[in-house]
C-alpha cells in the first residue's frame, strides 16, 4: 500500500502576495489616476482663471475711487455742527464721523454705528436723520456718482450675488443695483442703510470675473444652497489637489529613467502623445503646481491657522479723552483749505481732535478740529500714545519705513489687497508681547493702518508669496513678474489639461466596457 505523503508547510501555504512596496506602488498609481480625473479638471480651471485675476480683480470699491467720485463739499450747503450730528444720531463721541456729498449728492454726515452695523445717516443741511435709502435715493446717488452726466436704471434691490460676496457689505444689504448708461456700462451697487455707494463694476469686469475670480474662488458654490459649505469645499478640495499632485510627482519621477533610456531611446515609458506630454511637463510644473494649490490653500486660513490670539488693540486708550474745545463747523474747516475737500473725517489721537481733509486725488490735509488750523502731530506725544495700544505689552521699537519691505507694501487696485492704502513714511511699532505684534502707523495722521502678530506673518510667507510671488523685488520689475507666472501658469495648464484628456479617456473606456 502506497505511504501517503503529508503536504510540508511549504506547499500548504497560501502562495505569497507581491511585496509591500509592489503593493504601494500599485496604490500611489491608482490614487493619481482616478483622483486626478477630477482634480486635473479643477487645476486646470485654477490656472487659467489665476492669469485672468492678475489684470482683472474681484469688483471692490477702493478709498481712492470713492473719492474720485464724490462732488467737492460746499460749505453754503452744510448748515449743521459736527456736535448737531452726533445728538441727532444719540451718539457722544466724534470719532470717525464723516462728511460727505454721498447720499444723492447732497452732504451727509455718516455716524459710526457699533461693529457690524452700518452707520447713522444725518443731513447735514437739517440735522434730520434720514430713514433707510429707497429706490428713489439709489438712483439719485448712482446719477451724483457721474456728476449728474448719465442716467441709470434701477434693477431692485439684492441681498447677495455672484459680485457682492464681499462680508464688508453685509451692514448694507439689501443692495439697491442701478445700471448706468456710461460707456464702461457700470453697475452700481447702493446702501440701502446709507444711500451711498458702497461697489461698482463696470461690464468688462463683471464678464471678465466669470473666467477669473468666479472660477478661480469656486463661487458657483456660493449663494445657494452650498453655501455654508463653501469654505470647507475648497479646503477639502485643495487637500486633495496636493495630494493628486504630490502622488504624481512621486509616480513621474519613479517612472522616468536617469541611469539609462527605454528601448525606444526616450527616458519616459510613453510612447502615446498625450500621456508623454503629461509626464514631461508634469516633472517641469509639478513644484509651482504643488507652491500654487498649497497655497491656495492657505488662503483659506484652514483650521484658523493663521488666526492670532492676541488681545485686541486699544484704540480708546490710543485715542486719549475728548478735549474742552467744541469741534469747529465745516464752515471755518473748509475755508482753511486750498480747495474744498470731497470727505472731512474726524478723529483723535492722543487726545488731540483731528478733522482729515481728503481731495479727489486721495491726498490729505490734517487740521486741528477745534481751531481749524493745520496741524502737525507731536511725535513724542504719538510714541506715548502708541504705547498704550497694546495693554500689557511693552513697545520695544518704534522703526520709520521710507520704503515697501516684504510685508508692507503696496498692490494695484485690482488685486485682492488693492483697497488697502499704504502711504510712506511709516512707523512700525514691535510690541515684545508673546504672539510679536507689529502695527504700521501713518505719522502724518495718526491712523493705524495695520496689525501682523506672528501667525498673520506666516500666513503672508504661506499664502501671499507663495501664491501671488509678490516679493517686492519681483513687483518692481514688470513685466518680468507678469511673464514669469503667464509663463508657468501656461505650464502648469498644459500639465493640467493633457491630464483631463488622459483620465476622461480611460473612464470612458471603463464606462464602456
Amino acid at each position: 500500500m502506497p505511504i501517503p505523503t503529508v503536504p510540508s508547510a511549504r506547499s500548504s501555504a497560501r502562495p505569497a502576495g507581491p511585496p509591500l512596496a509592489t503593493r504601494a506602488k500599485r496604490w500611489l498609481y491608482l490614487t493619481h489616476r482616478w483622483a486626478g480625473i477630477v482634480l486635473c479638471l479643477f487645476f486646470a480651471m485654477w490656472f487659467i482663471s489665476g492669469v485672468v485675476m492678475m489684470y482683472v480683480g474681484y469688483p471692490k470699491l477702493t478709498p481712492l475711487e470713492r473719492l474720485a467720485h464724490l462732488a467737492p463739499l460746499d460749505a453754503a450747503r452744510v448748515a449743521v455742527t459736527p456736535a448737531g450730528a452726533l445728538a441727532a444720531a444719540g451718539v457722544v463721541d466724534s470719532p470717525g464721523l464723516v462728511l460727505a456729498a454721498a447720499r444723492g449728492g447732497a452732504p451727509v454726515y455718516e455716524v459710526p454705528g457699533g461693529k457690524g452695523q452700518a452707520p447713522k445717516v444725518v443731513d447735514a443741511a437739517t440735522g434730520a436723520l434720514l430713514p433707510a435709502a429707497d429706490a428713489t435715493v439709489a438712483q439719485a446717488s448712482a446719477a451724483a456718482w457721474f456728476g449728474g452726466r448719465y442716467a441709470g436704471r434701477h434693477q431692485g434691490t439684492v441681498t447677495e450675488d455672484v459680485y457682492t460676496h464681499s462680508r464688508a457689505l453685509d451692514a448694507h444689504r439689501p443692495l439697491h443695483r442701478v445700471d448706468m448708461d456710461d460707456p464702461a456700462h457700470t453697475r452700481l451697487y447702493i446702501s440701502s442703510a446709507t444711500g451711498a455707494v458702497v461697489l461698482d463694476a463696470t461690464r468688462a469686469e463683471r464678464a471678465w470675473n466669470y473666467a477669473g475670480a468666479w472660477i478661480h474662488w469656486l463661487y458657483a458654490f456660493r449663494g445657494n444652497a452650498l453655501d455654508p459649505w463653501w469654505h470647507d469645499i475648497v479646503v477639502w478640495l485643495s487637500v486633495a489637489g496636493v495630494v493628486s499632485a504630490l502622488t504624481g510627482t512621486v509616480v513621474g519621477i519613479l517612472r522616468w529613467r536617469f541611469a539609462r533610456p527605454y528601448a525606444s531611446g526616450s527616458r519616459s515609458p510613453y510612447r502615446e502623445k498625450m500621456m508623454r506630454w503629461h509626464h514631461l511637463s508634469g516633472l517641469l510644473f509639478a513644484a509651482v503646481t504643488i507652491t500654487w494649490i498649497f497655497s491656495g490653500l492657505m488662503s483659506m486660513n484652514p483650521w484658523k491657522l493663521f488666526t492670532s490670539d492676541a488681545a485686541p488693540l486699544a484704540r480708546s486708550a490710543y485715542a486719549g479723552p475728548a478735549g474742552p474745545e467744541p469741534l469747529a463747523s465745516p464752515q471755518a474747516l473748509i475755508p482753511s483749505l486750498s480747495a474744498p475737500p470731497t470727505e472731512l473725517r474726524w478723529t483723535r489721537v492722543a487726545g488731540q481732535d483731528l478733522a482729515l481733509a481728503r481731495g479727489a486725488s486721495g491726498s490729505t490735509d490734517v487740521l486741528s478740529a477745534t481751531t481749524a488750523r493745520p496741524l502737525a502731530l507731536d511725535e513724542a506725544a504719538l510714541r506715548r500714545a502708541a504705547a498704550e495700544l497694546l495693554p500689557g505689552a511693552r513697545l520695544a521699537q518704534a522703526q520709520v519705513l521710507r520704503d515697501y519691505d516684504l510685508y508692507y507694501y503696496a498692490r494695484d487696485e485690482h488685486a485682492m489687497m488693492g483697497h488697502a492704502e499704504k502711504p510712506l513714511p511709516v512707523w512700525r511699532l514691535i510690541y515684545d508681547n508673546p504672539q510679536a505684534t507689529w502695527v504700521y502707523l501713518d505719522p502724518k495722521t495718526g491712523q493705524i493702518l495695520d496689525r501682523q502678530d506672528r501667525s498673520t506673518r506666516a500666513g503672508r510667507w504661506l499664502f501671499a508669496f507663495l501664491h501671488s510671488w509678490d516679493w517686492t523685488g519681483l513687483l518692481s520689475r514688470r513685466p518680468l513678474w507678469d511673464a514669469l507666472l503667464i509663463l508657468l501658469s501656461l505650464g502648469g495648464a498644459a500639465l493640467s489639461l493633457t491630464g483631463v484628456a488622459i483620465g476622461w479617456r480611460r473612464l470612458g473606456r471603463k464606462l464602456r466596457n
